[in-house]
């Protein structure tokens, strides 16, 4: 499992949410053979989560701008963006029953596509109670989770391809 050290440099971590006061910290990349923009405009479409993120079965837009509700693994969550610089980062703070969580995205443009970093961290009685049980759910998560944003940027048409 990582630890504080292992955090990304660029992230930012909102008061509470650091690594190091986290019950689940972990972190995933990939270089995606996309632009920046496609892969940030997936990953900004909520509304489409349940076709592709990992355990998402419902997302909805929020009554207030940049909100959203996700139920994910029979579970709602309310999300609250905190940073959205497209197409650079993303970062989003949850709350559900027994959770709190923070999770970021960095989106790099590096030769031949963009470099992605997804970071979480995870508190709460629920997520204790995960790592219980399996201490790497949220790294597998993560990493399935990148993979699908991966996989659909690369088959996704691009402004170059147009």
């Amino acid at each position: 499992m990582l630890d504080a050290s292992d955090s990304h440099p660029d992230i930012h971590w909102p008061s509470g949410f650091s690594p190091d006061q986290a019950h689940s910290f972990c972190q995933a990349q990939a270089v995606v053979h996309a632009p920046p923009a496609t892969a940030f405009a997936l990953l900004a479409d909520v509304t489409r989560w349940p076709g592709w993120v990992p355990g998402i079965t419902e997302a909805r837009t929020g009554p207030l701008p940049r909100t959203f509700e996700v139920l994910f693994h029979e579970q709602r969550f309310e999300i609250f963006v905190g940073e959205h610089e497209p197409p650079r980062r993303l970062g989003w703070s949850g709350v559900g029953a027994g959770v709190q969580l923070y999770q970021a995205w960095l989106f790099t443009a590096v030769a031949g596509g963009t470099h992605v970093v997804t970071a979480n961290v995870v508190r709460g009685p629920a997520a204790q109670s995960l790592n219980a049980l399996s201490p790497m759910w949220a790294q597998r998560l993560n990493t399935l989770w990148i993979a699908q944003l991966k996989r659909l940027s690369e088959s996704a048409p691009h402004e170059s391809d147009a």
